[in-house]
């Protein structure tokens, strides 16, 4: 696998290590566990199988823990048939596997489905009795959570055949925009998407443009295949939605991340009502870089006074273990683990997915981070977000695998959080003043992409599922139109966004593999502004409740981790107050 621009960031090496869940794909370990839950998979079919409204309190919480183990050790297969794929997209055995163990796990799914149906039909006079079961308190959030899919639950029948025919189904499509995407090469040097995205970063203006065009160009010569996935997932979601009762297409996203209507509807409405922010400030960059018009491809060109050398993986390293040590030193340490115990893979990469995530695995092992790492400023604040999800779900998964998974939106305030100590940090560090004005620019910039131009792709996303139910299939140019509108909203007559940034849309995964998950992060780094004022009050009361907040994992609903904070997410004068904040930042630099 050629490895690209390793050697000057000393990335060569920076990959993860797979061993901690199994040695290779012809681990014997593999065979031995997939045997073993199809065999538990379906001695809990026979033994409790059309009983669960009978049991007591003992007898179901034997059940949930033979589950959550279960279900476990199938999470370990999926991990690692995913992080092997993430790096190998281009490799036909990578592939192959990971459609392999997604059957595997569809099958045993077939034999289990029986228990959330069943617990979901019991009465409420029995569920109540045993919700409220000393027993049973340790699963007492994830047995309510299952209660409020039953009005969006089918038939036995129907559930069974989804679940038999998941494979080939919406993760199929994922899989192969994966490959697709891998497979890309963009301009006449034949380089990866992050590389091209890279360049828009540079200071020189041609470079920026000519990756644009080469961005443009790649995507175009794929956009029939693009398109086609799109629509296929879109109306894969609309079909879902119809036949699980749910009220609009962000009603599944919202329930799993376990809010209310009102909650989100609050804070799009919050953001949207704040657009002028971004214009203000791109109207103030075009005079700052002296151009007469800024074009799409000059948002994120770097300011003067900017440092501009590229910055090693060590040198990373130390900048994020030093601004997390400050806060605090368990989560310094904990971070350490992923650079000393290889969870971490960085370099740029053929074959090797685009982006950056982390990955929570399973609570017997460990998370997995991987980033695309190119040695610019903005990789190092990248690699601080996802190490901030790292500690978080090294936290979390001390609640063990139900209650580890945390709802989108405070998984986001972790990594957010994280960010913004590093930058406070790196801010402390710079004597001269131009330099900390620059800085200070860079890092709005990165709030506005969290949270305003988040939101703007909710209202792509908005358009584009509203869309696609009520006119049918979408071509190009309708998703192009609703891109371009949905972001003009945002940027006014700041940016002139052109034609060709229309098609910009096809290479963002998140529109596919969890529709409506963007504005988790305008919820998380608004959520993060307030969370950083409480702590400058009282930093020593502070830091053990955020650590807290971050080991509860998915324990209760948002509302109620949120509430040691005195935090209200109805209020509409809560997320005005983090915009208020963003205001007064962007004052200081006019």
């Amino acid at each position: 696998m050629t490895v690209l621009n390793a050697d000057p960031l000393a990335t060569g090496n920076i990959t993860w290590n797979l061993a901690d869940l199994f040695k290779s794909l012809n681990d014997p370990a593999i065979e031995n566990e997939v045997a073993h839950c199809r065999l538990e998979a379906s001695d809990l079919k026979k033994e409790y199988d059309g009983r669960i409204k009978d049991l007591s309190a003992e007898e179901l919480l034997s059940l949930l823990s033979r589950m959550e183990t279960l279900e476990a050790t199938q999470g370990k297969l999926a991990t690692y048939a995913f992080l092997n794929f993430a790096t190998r997209t281009r490799e036909a055995e990578a592939g192959g596997f990971l459609q392999r163990i997604k059957e595997i796990l569809s099958e045993i799914g077939r034999e289990t489905v029986f228990f959330e149906l069943e617990w979901n039909r019991v009465s409420e006079e029995t569920a109540q009795r045993l919700l409220t079961s000393t027993a049973l308190a340790p699963y007492r959030h994830y047995l309510e959570a299952l209660r409020r899919l039953a009005p969006h639950q089918l038939s036995r029948a129907e559930e069974t055949l989804l679940i038999e025919k998941s494979p080939v189904g919406r993760s199929s499509w994922n899989t192969l925009f994966d490959k697709v995407m891998g497979h890309l090469e963009f301009g006449e040097r034949k380089r990866s998407e992050e590389e091209v995205l890279t360049d828009l970063y540079s200071p020189d203006r041609p470079v920026r443009h000519t990756a644009a065009q080469e961005l443009t160009n790649g995507l175009r010569s794929q956009l029939h295949i693009l398109t086609h996935i799109f629509n296929t997932i879109l109306a894969d979601k609309m079909i879902d939605d119809r036949l699980r009762s749910f009220g609009s297409w962000i009603s599944s996203m919202n329930l799993h991340n376990e809010l209310d209507h009102k909650t989100v509807t609050i804070l799009i409405d919050a953001v949207t009502s704040r657009y002028d922010l971004v214009a203000r400030y791109y109207h103030l960059k075009k005079e700052l870089l002296g151009v007469g018009e800024l074009m799409d491809y000059d948002r994120y060109a770097p300011l003067p006074n900017l440092p501009k050398q590229n910055i090693p993986w060590p040198e990373c390293r130390d900048m994020v273990l030093t601004a997390f040590a400050e806060f605090s030193p368990e989560m310094a340490q904990i971070a350490g683990y992923f650079f000393d115990q290889s969870w971490i893979h960085a370099p740029l990469q053929e074959g090797k997915r685009g982006g950056a995530f982390a990955h929570p695995c399973v609570p017997e092992v460990h998370p997995y981070v991987m980033v695309n790492y190119a040695g610019t400023a903005r990789d190092v604040s990248t690699v601080a977000h996802e190490l901030g999800h790292g500690v978080h779900q090294y936290l979390a998964a001390r609640q063990g695998y139900y209650n580890s998974g945390t709802p989108l939106v405070l998984a986001e305030t972790a990594s957010v959080f994280a960010e913004l100590l590093l930058f406070k940090n790196q801010l402390a560090g710079m004597a001269d003043r131009e330099q900390r004005k620059a800085f200070t620019c860079q890092k709005l910039e990165s709030i506005f992409a969290t949270v305003f131009r988040q939101v703007a792709m909710n209202r792509f996303e908005d358009r584009m599922h509203c869309a696609r139910r009520d006119q049918g299939e979408l071509t190009p140019d309708d998703l192009s139109r609703h891109w371009l509108e949905t972001q003009r909203a945002m940027f006014g007559n700041s940016v002139t966004l052109s034609e060709e940034y229309g098609i910009w849309w096809s290479y963002i995964p998140h529109f596919l593999n969890s529709p409506g998950y963007v504005y988790s992060y305008a919820f998380g780094e608004l959520l993060v502004l307030a969370l950083y004022n409480l702590y400058l009050k009282d930093p020593e009361g502070f830091v053990p409740l955020y650590l807290a907040l971050l080991e509860s994992g998915g324990k209760d609903t948002p509302y109620h981790l949120l509430k040691p904070f005195g935090i209200d997410l109805n209020d509409p004068a809560f997320w005005q107050g983090g915009l208020e904040i963003i205001d007064t930042m962007l004052r200081e630099i006019e």
